[in-house]
């Protein structure tokens, strides 16, 4: 077997330094899986792993429906937009060969092995775009971009943006194949691979390689000149992202339904803080997170004072780079970077291109000679400059400048050593490599701790998931009715993770029906509306079929939570099928939901279970408060009158803090606050004869509305839930993306399934029908049975412009062959009547 090339062997280089700099971090910090701090901090607990746990499943053959429709989440959500933004990385089917109660690991090993594909690429394109340097030099500058502060800090919890750090160097490998004409193939299919894996970094990406080809063809002479190469870059880029329609589109369309999410209007960050950002060892959600290595910057501010590489080149590269980290602070093209829209948190998510655009300058540095002394002296008076610029933001740590002045001493002398000749180039790429590593290491574990400190975490898979995994499989009855994990949640996606069919569901795809369909009920959310909660109460579970609900203790890991030591328990009660038939009513006027959750469960039911009073609210001195609102402090009286052996049910969806029923022994918590989160509708007790009184103890400023008590009759709801069983579906098949009732002999009305009414729902052939947010389809005489069918938006247009894009290359190829034939002929006949 040949030894392994230089490019091999930079790539593999740039691979061993990643991963052993980010599991050093961890191990340092102690973090999972290497000590017994969490990482699942933000969406990676809440909607990362939830969603490699249903990749698993849907692996494994083990999901309640398929690539199509989720049955598990939301009542029945679509599931190809999530798919297409979650988990379409070639990386995301390693899961599965992982045990499903180590998905955690899974997705930790996931996430360090992208950022060692990101270096490793990153190596291949610097000895791509200039093979003169050293193998070494280039392994370490990979691991430097593979170990950017954005790749460790930011990404690192959202893994679904570490496939943009893949995407930028295969790009821009692509872009030098349409530069000298190689490979147009496989340059195609590496811009459909990054844009399936995850569009919206792949658009960030496709922008950096478009601006690095402009400065590669400023610089090189190419063999039909800079315009040819544009244009066939361009063509292959079209030609890829139409590949990659039959995921793209259906995301688009799955963000356009979504229920609008959080907007923070863009503020540029203090340009101390961003050059603190470019220091080791420093931690803030809204900067821009620039760490590179010592070395690296060492070597991208040397470049405008190297005079042994070409002019052309020193200038372009530092203005590409100066341009670059302007335009992260400049409004325009802030919203140029993200397409449009300013981004929920994060405002600097394309932070990656700058760190691989000052990468490839500071290989530009070195590929064609070792930097001089001149030019290494011009590089750390930059750098003094900046140090001394973060000296004035707080983000600086007292490990920030030691760490820093270590790798600048380590990376000078292997620069001073490796001009030396070739003896000491060994000792001079263990010092890069080393201070390179090291310094990653430490703001991986420093980055570790604050993350946990300042942002929600949720603890891995273990016992408390594993028992209720176990109790909602014992009692899952799908579909003759569905299953709850219950209201003691874990994360937001908790039926992802431990099954059953809930009404919990967190995406960047939260359909805007459900959101409003599931808070007019009374349901809760958090997320300003992205993640919904699924509502725990008797009128809604008979609306969607929940017949049995599982009860955990309340989650240890959250500090807010009271200690719990009550057993799992499961509950069950009666329900209409799936699908049930509301009776005709000529000239009635709409139906529509109002501003009351009990008087709107009640219109949904079709039946008036509820006793809704009159309510009085006092404050602590007496009195009525004005606006009705709650201030932290002495509790206040919520008091209203019940029938006695009623349920009282108290709806505040404002409220945070805790809520007590007269005679009851604990306190039942609320956490709303709106339009942040919204406290969903909860039981209180049961009422005595005479008044009801409730106590309110507020944590946080809020309202509580008129109507805010409901008292719900079991008896009443028996009877509703009776009705609509003898006038409902005699039996209901579910399979991956069709609903089927059979029903009793001569029903006529409306047919109303009990699942949110999405786009793509159809039912007989036609759209279907919404009935107060369900999906709904008329029943005609005679009708026996109704059919809905669920087909992704968008999903056909996209598989329609991919076979247009595979069918493009080959028509190019016949129209050419056509034109050169006549050519080839007459060169024929034309050497024939020479002979």
């Amino acid at each position: 077997m040949p030894p392994p090339g230089p490019r091999t062997r930079a790539a593999a280089l740039a691979a061993l330094i990643t991963v052993t700099a980010v599991c050093a971090g961890d191990a340092v910090a102690r973090s999972f899986p290497f000590g017994p701090h969490t990482r699942s901090v933000n969406d990676l607990g809440n909607q990362f792993v939830p969603f490699h746990t249903r990749l698993w499943d849907l692996l494994h053959g083990r999901a309640d429906g398929g690539l199509l429709i989720n049955w598990q989440s939301g009542y029945g959500t679509s599931f190809l937009p999530d798919l297409g933004t979650y988990l379409t990385s070639p990386f995301a089917l390693l899961v599965g060969l992982f045990p499903r109660q180590d998905i955690d690991l899974a997705v930790y090993v996931v996430t360090v092995l992208k950022m060692a594909a990101a270096a490793a690429a990153m190596a291949l394109l610097l000895l791509t775009m200039r093979s003169s340097g050293r193998w070494w030099a280039a392994g370490v500058l990979g691991a430097s971009y593979g170990l950017c502060g954005w790749s460790v800090m930011e990404a690192s919890y959202n893994p679904m943006w570490l496939d943009g750090l893949v995407a930028l160097p295969l790009l821009c490998l692509a872009g030098e194949w349409a530069r000298t004409r190689q490979r147009p193939v496989l340059a195609t299919l590496l811009v459909a691979a990054v844009w399936a894996a995850n569009f919206y970094t792949a658009y960030m990406a496709t922008l950096g390689a478009a601006l690095v080809l402009a400065a590669r063809l400023a610089t090189e002479r190419t063999e039909q000149g800079p315009v040819r190469a544009l244009l066939r870059a361009a063509w292959t880029t079209a030609l890829g992202v139409a590949l990659a329609a039959p995921v793209l589109i259906p995301v688009y369309l799955g963000t356009t339904y979504a229920y609008p999410g959080w907007n923070r209007p863009f503020a540029p960050a203090a340009w101390p803080d961003v050059f603190a950002r470019m220091l080791p060892a420093t931690y803030s959600f809204f900067t821009p997170a620039l760490f590179l290595g010592t070395g690296t910057l060492l070597l991208a501010c040397a470049l405008a004072f190297h005079r042994a590489a070409p002019t052309r080149e020193r200038w372009a590269w530092t203005g590409l780079t100066a341009v670059v980290a302007l335009s992260l602070q400049w409004g325009p093209t802030h919203l140029l970077w993200h397409a449009f829209a300013t981004p929920n948190g994060s405002p600097y998510r394309q932070t990656f291109i700058l760190a691989g655009v000052v990468v490839t300058a500071a290989w530009t540095a070195v590929a064609h000679a070792w930097p001089s002394r001149r030019a290494l002296l011009g590089g750390c008076a930059v750098l003094a400059v900046i140090a001394a610029g973060a000296s004035f933001s707080e983000l600086v740590t007292e490990w920030t400048y030691p760490l820093f002045a270590a790798g600048l001493v380590a990376a000078a002398a292997a620069l001073a050593l490796v001009r030396r000749g070739r003896r000491y180039a060994v000792l001079a790429a263990l010092l890069l490599a080393g201070a390179q590593a090291g310094q990653a290491a430490a703001t991986t574990a420093y980055a570790d701790r604050q993350r946990l400190n300042r942002l929600d975490d949720y603890a891995p898979w273990g016992d408390r998931q594993r028992t209720q995994a176990e109790a909602v499989a014992a009692a899952d009855g799908w579909p003759r009715h569905r299953t709850e994990a219950g209201p003691e949640r874990t994360t937001a996606n908790d039926p992802l993770l431990v099954g059953g069919q809930g009404g919990a569901y967190y995406s960047s795809h939260t359909p805007e029906v459900l959101t409003r369909t599931l808070a007019a009920l009374g349901g809760g959310w958090t997320s300003n509306g992205r993640a919904v909660h699924g509502p725990d109460n008797p009128v809604t579970d008979a609306i969607f079929s929940v017949g049995a609900r599982v009860h955990v203790p309340r989650d240890p890991h959250q500090g807010w939570n009271r200690p719990d030591d009550r057993p799992v328990t499961v509950t069950r009660q009666e329900t209409p099928p799936l699908v049930t038939v509301r009776p005709p009513k000529p000239g009635a006027p709409p139906v529509a939901y109002g501003r009351s959750a009990f008087r709107n469960q009640q219109t949904l039911l079709g039946s008036t279970v509820y006793t809704i009073p009159r309510t009085a609210l006092l404050g602590p001195d007496g009195a009525a408060p004005a606006g009705r609102r709650l201030t932290p402090g002495a509790p206040y009286t919520l008091s209203a009158r019940c029938p006695a052996g009623s349920e009282v049910h108290l709806w505040a969806p404002d409220f945070f803090g805790t809520a007590q029923l007269a005679g009851t022994a604990d306190p039942v918590d609320f956490r709303g606050g709106l339009p942040k989160r919204r406290a969903a509708m909860q039981r209180l007790g049961d009422a005595v004869k005479g008044p009801v009184t409730v106590t309110l103890r507020a944590e946080k400023e809020g309202t509580v509305p008129r109507e805010a008590i409901g008292c719900l009759d079991r008896g009443l709801l028996a009877e509703a839930v009776g009705e609509l069983k003898r006038a409902g579906a005699m039996s209901v098949s579910v399979t991956g993306d069709t609903v089927r009732a059979e029903l009793p002999a001569g029903t006529t009305g409306t047919a109303v399934f009990a699942l949110p009414r999405i786009v793509g729902w159809s039912c007989e052939g036609r759209p279907a029908d919404a009935y107060l947010g369900l999906v709904a389809a008329p029943v005609r005489p005679g009708d026996s049975s109704v059919e809905c069918t669920f087909r992704t938006p968008g999903l056909g247009a996209g598989a329609a412009v991919g076979a247009c894009a595979l069918l493009a290359p080959a028509l190019t190829a016949l129209l050419r062959s056509a034109r050169t034939c006549p050519r080839r002929r007459a060169a024929i006949k034309t050497s024939s009547g020479r002979h």
